[in-house]
């Protein structure tokens, strides 16, 4: 027992010393994955490295390759052009439009790759008179649901690991779930922050503008100058280097059409794939994709290849890694008679999620579902909780808290808002940020894990 405990400590220090520090965690936990299996156990070298996840590196590789291509190329800014001239000159609708463009983004793979919209969509909030604090949320929260879908990162790490553990948890369930939480989120930011745009014919109108009336559009703000990702301090990255034309305004090119074309054929054949009950292999599929979008465009497709995600890609491998470890060696047991100790798997349940959100709120979202869904196993097989609400509402729990500024979505609010507004939004996103911290275990394991005991 004194090795498992040790073994835990060590996880709990690299990832506390990485996020103070500013150091990459997955780096970190790689090598203490090699360590603990080297002094600890008597795991092998080529045992430790089979415990680092192949699959989730092809999936971020490929999507994020394939969703690069598609923002050097312009494809991003045509469709957020075309969704702002259905929208008109309704200014009220705009967080509504760029949650739907943003979790569309977020959906095809890397959540991160919605941070694309974020300087888009506080440009033209600031042209409109929408209140950041309304559309940065919006944007965050689109990231959230988008996360979830059977497509994309935090769903399939949420519901990949129930499926390992033989817990039944739909991955449109689980979207689901996520998509109904964050639309009531956004309503509360609307009650909270958009008030005032109802009842205006439009926020040009309301700020005396002499094109009242006019369709509403993204001016000189492009999506081609922002990449995704995160830097080694948990930062979004930002990159005003891009030399794509983007900004024309003229119609789709056809490799525009292609790109729009392929990105619906990722999300339609993996839904239909799932109704024969088939498990695509997303990333593969985005590589396949993004070949076909280089061979029509190899100037864009040379462009994007330093976008590729790899930072996230040592996150999220380096904690995986290091769990590996931990279950072999049974500290991950350890943490299942923690919870029967407890005495109540309701309680149990709950403190998980608040630390999910706690820490969350200060770290990588992706980090923390690679590290806290697979340490929930053990309070499930102890019994007493349904597996997959409590997978599913610890998934929720640990996103939900994002638009805290001390994680990279709330960061990425304050960091892309005018200078005069970032301390009215820093206060504004800890406030908001934090309650989630313990009305997100509230709500969901009150709403969810507690019916589904009874039914």
């Amino acid at each position: 027992m004194l090795l498992q405990i040790i073994a835990l400590l060590i996880f709990i220090a690299l990832f506390a010393i990485g996020a103070i520090r500013g150091v990459q965690i997955g780096v970190l936990m790689l090598v203490g994955a090699a360590g603990t299996g080297l002094f600890l156990t008597d795991m092998a070298v080529e045992d430790i490295i089979a415990e680092f996840p192949l699959s989730i590196m092809i999936l971020l590789a490929g999507v994020t390759y394939f969703f690069a291509i598609a923002q050097e190329n312009g494809t991003v800014d045509k469709i957020i052009d075309w969704a702002l001239e259905k929208v008109g000159s309704s200014a009220v609708l705009l967080p509504i439009v760029f949650f739907v463009i943003t979790a569309g983004i977020a959906s095809m793979g890397a959540p991160l790759a919605g941070l694309v919209m974020m300087p888009v969509g506080m440009q033209v909030a600031r042209k409109y008179g929408v209140d950041y604090a309304l559309m940065g949320l919006a944007i965050c929260f689109a990231i959230g649901a988008g996360g979830f879908a059977p497509t994309s990162l935090y769903g399939i790490v949420t519901y990949s690991t129930a499926h390992d553990a033989g817990i039944d948890l739909s991955p449109f369930l689980l979207f689901g779930i996520a998509v109904v939480v964050y639309l009531v989120m956004l309503a509360v930011a609307y009650f909270m922050f958009g008030r005032t745009l109802f009842g205006r014919k439009s926020a040009m109108a309301a700020a005396g503008s002499a094109h009242s009336g006019s369709t509403i559009s993204r001016g000189s703000a492009s999506a081609t100058k922002v990449a995704f990702g995160e830097d080694e301090e948990d930062e979004a990255l930002f990159d005003s280097s891009s030399t794509s034309a983007s900004s024309d305004s003229g119609p789709f090119s056809f490799v525009q059409i292609l790109t729009v074309v392929l990105m619906v054929g990722l999300i339609g054949s993996v839904v239909v794939l799932a109704a024969f009950g088939k498990e695509p292999d997303i990333g593969l599929l985005c590589f396949f994709f993004g070949a076909i979008l280089s061979l029509a465009d190899p100037k864009t497709g040379k462009a994007a290849l330093p976008k590729i995600d790899w930072s996230t890609v040592l996150l999220v491998g380096g904690i995986i890694t290091f769990v590996g470890v931990l279950q072999n060696m049974g500290a991950v047991d350890l943490l299942g008679e923690g919870a029967e100790a407890i005495g109540s798997p309701l309680i149990a349940a709950f403190v998980l999620c608040i630390v999910g959100g706690l820490v969350s709120a200060f770290a990588s979202t992706t980090g923390i579902l690679a590290a806290l869904v697979p340490l929930a196993l053990p309070l499930i097989a102890a019994g007493g909780v349904p597996g997959w609400a409590l997978i599913a509402a610890l998934g929720v729990c640990s996103a939900v808290v994002d638009v805290s500024p001390f994680s990279t979505l709330g960061a990425t609010v304050v960091a892309t808002a005018p200078q005069d507004h970032k301390a009215r939004l820093t206060r504004i996103l800890v406030k908001f940020g934090m309650s989630m911290v313990i009305i997100g275990p509230i709500v969901l394991v009150g709403g969810l894990v507690v019916p589904a005991m009874f039914f």
